[in-house]
């Protein structure tokens, strides 16, 4: 199992990942005329409208017939492209959980992807900052470009944290009981987790496909998709995240029960590198070892 992480080309692949779902995202009404032209006149000339004030390279002739350019379907075909290499070259980092299936390494690939959308957000914000305060020129998208990669981020970081086991858990009688019980508890939790993700996908699917397919925008001067794009995205996470849970529960089946403690929260490496910056012989007691399914 590979564990070095944080190797150039698996942060450029994230970024790169973002710039070409950004750009179809931007364009997505060029697809939508393309592909599934709608039938009522005035949803038509909505999606042109917002077509035309929102195409970054107008100059450019749409392919197929359509109003999606050579630039266009370059990034949708570069989609899964980046994702793939991206779970191909993402590394596990030590204090990462161990399982390491394919649909564990889509699920820290988009981790990856989450990181750095929260540099993207925190640039955002620090551009208006200097903007409003310092040369007194706020922006008229900063804020809702905050707002978007923030919904963006909550979700994404939901799916990581299944898979890093990190969500918040209660052992107090679950690590009381043997560990055929315990099992039980995780298939019911399974269930009600796999039941969840099915109704809100069979009660939400027809709200988010309808805001999807009328690119339904916010409302502002800068006006970007977010109920277009969240909707979905909502729906999206939400099935990954059950697939996540089962994949959890068969990866964590035979393992061995792990009593939870108050030394889970301990970090040994972060207290060896602050005896190495105070250069002290400081007595701190050693962590517990690290357990192998990674839970807290």
């Amino acid at each position: 199992m590979q564990e070095k992480s944080g190797s150039l080309v698996e942060w450029l692949v994230p970024l790169a990942f973002i710039f070409c779902a950004g750009w179809v995202t931007w364009h997505m009404p060029a697809f939508t005329l393309t592909l599934a032209q709608p039938q009522d006149p005035s949803q038509y000339d909505k999606l042109s409208a917002l077509f035309a004030r929102a195409d970054v390279t107008p100059n450019m002739t749409g392919l197929f017939g359509g109003y999606a350019d050579a630039v266009d379907w370059l990034a949708l075909i570069l989609i899964p492209v980046l994702a793939y290499v991206g779970m191909r070259t993402v590394r596990r980092a030590a204090m990462e959980f161990e399982s390491w299936r394919a649909i564990d390494r889509l699920a820290v690939f988009i981790g990856r992807v989450t990181m750095m959308l929260v540099v993207l957000l925190c640039s955002v914000m620090i551009y208006e900052v200097i903007l409003r305060y310092i040369f007194e020129a706020p922006t008229l998208w900063a804020n809702e470009l905050s707002l978007w990669l923030a919904g963006f981020v909550f979700l994404c970081a939901g799916l990581y944290a299944m898979q890093q086991r990190s969500h918040i858990r209660i052992f107090l009688i679950y690590d009381l009981l043997p560990r055929g019980l315990q099992r039980t508890c995780d298939v019911i939790s399974t269930t009600l987790i796999v039941t969840f993700a099915f109704f809100l996908i069979y009660g939400g699917y027809g709200e988010a496909f309808d805001k999807f397919y009328r690119w339904e925008t916010f409302g502002t001067v800068f006006d970007p998709p977010i109920p277009a794009t969240l909707k979905p995205m909502v729906l999206v996470v939400v099935t990954l995240v059950a697939f996540q849970a089962i994949v959890n529960l068969i990866s964590d089946w035979n393992a061995e029960p792990v009593l939870h403690t108050a030394a889970d929260d301990i970090d040994q490496d972060e207290l060896n590198k602050l005896r190495a910056a105070v250069g002290a012989d400081v007595d701190v007691p050693a962590a517990a070892t690290p357990h192998k399914n990674g839970t807290h």
